[in-house]
């Protein structure tokens, strides 16, 4: 009988399955500014696609996932726990299943935008993704790390790499709370249903970094108990 794939990951390290599963959420986050590109131009066949290619990458990534999970050694010789390895790609997975949600509110209910949530929506958008990415680049060290035996240079610069994470994370967290100031002060441009959907998915927007930084913090948690 052939041997899954991940067989063959886990034999080199639990990380590579790990980052495999990233690199498929990352290309499902990245798609989220098209969904917005799209909105503020009101382009719908724009919109219906990029939904669709967030839809099908989703997938791919829960695939990865439950791979993932199906083949993760129960081994006590794993140099990380396998429950926090488990809580890590809980949280990757909550990035693209968040984007998924974002797209689907997008095209099932039309969303009316003022213009001048335009300028500030993208830069939360933009800011957000940032923050994916960078949660993106701590776990691609984990190899180099694990090779270092979780000490020297690269425990250091994975550490820096998780606070600039979080630092990116708050400054989401503030680009959220202008925005929404913005849509209360605009509101009566808009119907009022509209308003709470608004506020609905400036949180899941946010959510994309919330999830990201707790990615960096779950492994700055394994790296501190090593």
């Amino acid at each position: 009988m052939a041997l899954s794939p991940f067989t063959n990951l886990f034999g080199r390290s639990p990380f590579k399955a790990m980052q495999q599963h990233m690199r498929a959420v990352i290309d499902c986050v990245d798609t989220v500014p098209e969904l917005f590109d799209a909105l503020c131009k009101d382009d719908h066949a724009r919109l219906v696609a990029a939904q669709e290619r967030i839809f099908a990458l989703e997938d791919d990534a829960d695939k990865i996932k439950n791979e993932l999970r199906e083949h993760l050694p129960k081994s006590l010789f794993l140099p990380v726990d396998r429950r926090d390895l488990l809580e890590v790609l809980d949280m990757q997975d909550s990035i693209a299943d968040t984007a998924q949600d974002i797209a689907g509110l997008l095209v099932e209910r039309p969303m009316e935008l003022v213009d001048v949530m335009h300028a500030p929506l993208t830069e939360l958008v933009r800011r957000c993704v940032d923050a994916c990415h960078q949660s993106h680049r701590v776990i691609e060290e984990l190899d180099e790390l694990l090779e270092m035996g979780f000490g020297g240079k690269e425990r250091g610069d994975v550490l820096d790499m998780i606070t600039e994470l979080g630092r990116i994370e708050d400054e989401t967290d503030n680009l959220g709370i202008e925005l929404t100031r913005l849509l209360f002060r605009n509101e009566d441009q808009m119907k009022p249903v509209t308003v709470i959907f608004w506020y609905q998915l400036i949180e899941w927007i946010g959510d994309l970094a919330d999830y990201a930084e707790k990615v960096g913090n779950r492994l700055r948690l394994i790296l501190a108990a090593r």
